[in-house]
């Protein structure tokens, strides 16, 4: 699991570690991306370059999207709690 998946922009080595990470799953474990972030932004996030293109060339292939909605619940708890 990938909690906060692109809050920050990867750096080159970032990239080089999540391409191998990726790689190395595909078709054998399931990894699960976090984020608050629409997929469509996804590739521009992870810098645009090729490695972005490797990067999301395994995750979109035997990928199950779940759309959460756009309910924050942090948003919510932050105006139940002073």
């Amino acid at each position: 699991m990938i909690d906060e998946w692109l809050l920050d922009p990867p750096d080159e080595a970032l990239q080089s570690f999540l391409l191998e990470l990726l790689e190395r799953r595909y078709d054998a474990a399931s990894t699960v991306f976090c984020t608050q972030y629409p997929k469509k932004d996804w590739h521009t996030r992870l810098g645009g370059s090729v490695h972005a293109d490797a990067i999301m060339d395994r995750i979109v292939h035997n990928t199950t999207w779940i759309e959460t909605g756009t309910f924050n619940m942090r948003e919510h708890q932050a105006r139940i709690m002073p």
